[in-house]
């Protein structure tokens, strides 16, 4: 299984940035997929997730209306289109897929939102 995150860097505030995540080595189709980050000093929180089939979606409340969580299941990967940035942004971004019982996990993108 692999999941390698991509497309992190560093942004003004009010920027915007696209995350992808390409998975291989699963049925990628067949597992939920999330998009989770983690700031320095801070619990990993879940930032968007989306269904296998790609018509359910859901949002933490502080990033709903900025961000878009989708997938493409013929190029196996998720996006996370972000807009608005703001410092508390600030996070290593990491993809997710999970069905059942199986977890994976990528390594996780940084972003860094500063003037």
């Amino acid at each position: 299984v692999q999941l390698v995150e991509s497309g992190g860097g560093l942004v003004q505030p009010g920027g915007s940035l696209r995350l992808s995540c390409a998975a291989s080595r699963f049925t990628f189709s067949s597992y939920a997929m999330s998009w989770y980050r983690q700031a320095p000093g801070k619990e990993r929180e879940l930032v968007a997730r989306i269904s296998s089939g790609g018509s359910s979606t859901n949002y933490a409340s502080s990033v709903k209306g900025r961000f878009t969580i989708s997938r493409d299941n013929v190029r196996n990967t998720v996006y996370l289109q972000m807009n608005s940035l703001n410092a508390e942004d600030t996070a290593v971004y990491l993809c997710n897929a999970r069905w059942g019982t199986r977890d994976y996990w990528g390594q996780g993108t940084q972003v860094t939102v500063s003037s």
